[in-house]
């Protein structure tokens, strides 16, 4: 089975853009939000 960790980067290694961790960042952002304002609605729902 192959080692699906990868390595810490070096330091002649190029960093990521900028862009794209911004975009995991929204993204996991707006998930979560989504996310916890479903569960708030399906407690709600079942209090009433």
């Amino acid at each position: 089975m192959p080692v699906t960790i990868k390595p810490p980067p070096g330091k002649d290694d190029p960093r990521p853009k900028l862009a794209e961790g911004l975009g995991w960042f929204v993204g996991i952002a707006v998930v979560s939000a989504v996310g916890v304002a479903a569960v708030a609605y399906a407690l709600k729902a079942l209090l009433v």
